[in-house]
């Protein structure tokens, strides 16, 4: 049975950092690609980052350029999202899902998604 278990959401303020974790199992990590993918209230749900299964490259949008970081512990069964210098409107769910990244994620290409943990940037 495939599960993706997101952990490490919570209260930040602006400019801090944060680390999410996503366990997977049911399915061998370094054969899929996996992203994360945040969705704020009456917002649509937004890809932030994605690493592909194949070579490890990393595809994300503007929105987040230099801010992000995502890497993958093959051993653990875990992907980490790391996030800097976070602002107000980085608020949202974040959901890791598995699925193809070859361009900034969509949620289309996705399959299996976790239930979401809470990232909060307020003062």
């Amino acid at each position: 049975q495939v599960q993706l278990v997101e952990s490490g959401g919570g209260l930040v303020q602006p400019g801090g950092s944060l680390t999410l974790s996503c366990e997977v199992s049911g399915f061998t990590l370094n054969h899929y690609a996996i992203a994360w993918f945040r969705q704020a209230p009456g917002k649509e749900r937004e890809g932030v980052i994605c690493i592909s299964s194949s070579d490890g490259r990393t595809y994300y949008p503007d929105s987040v350029k230099g801010r992000v970081i995502i890497s993958r512990d093959n051993a653990k069964n875990t992907v980490y999202l790391q996030m800097y210098s976070l602002k107000p409107e980085d608020t949202a769910v974040y959901y890791c899902a598995k699925g193809y990244c070859s361009g900034v994620p969509h949620p289309a290409e996705y399959d299996y998604w976790g239930q979401g943990t809470q990232v909060t940037v307020s003062s």
